[in-house]
C-alpha cells in the first residue's frame, strides 16, 4: 500500500489533530517541544518519587506514565532480565503486553529480547511486514500488535531490562515517538534502579533485624554470648542446609530453632 496522498492529507491536520496535546504540544514549526518534554519528565519524577523504594509500584508508574506520554501507545510493559533467556513480564497496561512477552518466552526471539540484549531501541513499523522474526511476527499478529517500540533499560553496571510501547495499528510510532521513548526508558531505568536498590536494602536490613531478634532469644535461653548465639544460628544453618535468615524467622516466629541431631529440636530444650 503507497499511502502517499493519504499521507500528506493527514500531514496538514490530522498528526495535530491525533497526537496527544500532553506528549508533544508541539505546534506549527516545532515549538515548544523541549519545553512541553521537560515538563512531562517533571511530572513522571514526582509520580516515581511518590512509589519510592516500591519495585512493583515504580514499575508500574513507568508504564502508565508511558502510554500517556510518548505518541502512538496503546499499552506498555517492561521485560525484565532474570537470567540470560528468562525474562518476566512486569506491571503491564493491558492484556497485550503480557501475551507478546509469553511469546518471546516461548520461542526465545522477538524485539524485546533484542532491546534487552543486543540493541539500545528496536521498532517494528508494521508487524505483518517484519522479517527479522517470522515465528514470533506471526503470533504477534494474532494478538493484535501493530507496531512496537522497545528500548533498553540500561544503567552503570548491567541492563536491567526492557520498556516497550505497542499499538494495534501499524505505522504507529513516528521519529518524535522515539526520541520521547528514549528519553523516558533512560528516565525509567534510572527510576527503577534506585528502585531495586532501596528494596535489597530494606531487604538486608529486615534480615540482619531477623538475625538479631534469633541471637537474643538464644542468648537468653542458652546465657551464651552475642557471638555464640550466631555461631549456634551457623552451625543450623550449616547442618540443615538452610539460610541463616530462614532459620533466624523461623526461630523469632515459633520460638523453636531446629537441631542438627536426628531427633533434636535445638529450641525444645
Amino acid at each position: 500500500m503507497d499511502g502517499s496522498p493519504d499521507r500528506a492529507g493527514r500531514s496538514e491536520h490530522s498528526d495535530e489533530e491525533q497526537r496527544p496535546a500532553s506528549a508533544t504540544g508541539v505546534g506549527p514549526g516545532g515549538e515548544g517541544a523541549l519545553p512541553n518534554l521537560g515538563e512531562i519528565m517533571g511530572q513522571v519524577a514526582r509520580a516515581l518519587q511518590q512509589e519510592h523504594g516500591d519495585v512493583e509500584a515504580t514499575l508500574g508508574a513507568i508504564t502508565a506514565a508511558a502510554v500517556r506520554s510518548v505518541p502512538g501507545s496503546d499499552d506498555c510493559g517492561v521485560t525484565l532480565v532474570i537470567d540470560r533467556r528468562r525474562v518476566e513480564s512486569r506491571a503491564p497496561t493491558g492484556e497485550l503486553p503480557r501475551v507478546i512477552d509469553l511469546v518471546q518466552e516461548r520461542l526465545g526471539e522477538g524485539p524485546c529480547l533484542d532491546a534487552v540484549y543486543e540493541e539500545k531501541t528496536v521498532r517494528i513499523d508494521d508487524i505483518d511486514a517484519e522479517a527479522r522474526w517470522p515465528r514470533f511476527a506471526r503470533e504477534a499478529a494474532r494478538a493484535g500488535m501493530g507496531s512496537l517500540l522497545s528500548f533498553q533499560l540500561f544503567v552503570t553496571g548491567g541492563t536491567l531490562g526492557a520498556l516497550n510501547l505497542y499499538a494495534r495499528r501499524p505505522h504507529a510510532f513516528d521519529e518524535e515517538s522515539e526520541s520521547v521513548g528514549l528519553v523516558f526508558a533512560s528516565h525509567a531505568a534510572i527510576a527503577l534502579a534506585g528502585a531495586q536498590q532501596e528494596e535489597h536494602l530494606r531487604a538486608a536490613v529486615a534480615s540482619r533485624d531477623l538475625i538479631g531478634q534469633a541471637k537474643g532469644i538464644l542468648m537468653e535461653r542458652f546465657k551464651v554470648t552475642a557471638d555464640e548465639a550466631f555461631r549456634i544460628l551457623v552451625g543450623a544453618s550449616s547442618h540443615t542446609n538452610r539460610k541463616v535468615v530462614d532459620l533466624a524467622e523461623e526461630l523469632c516466629t515459633t520460638g523453636v530453632l531446629p537441631d542438627p541431631r536426628p531427633g533434636r529440636r535445638g529450641g525444645d530444650r
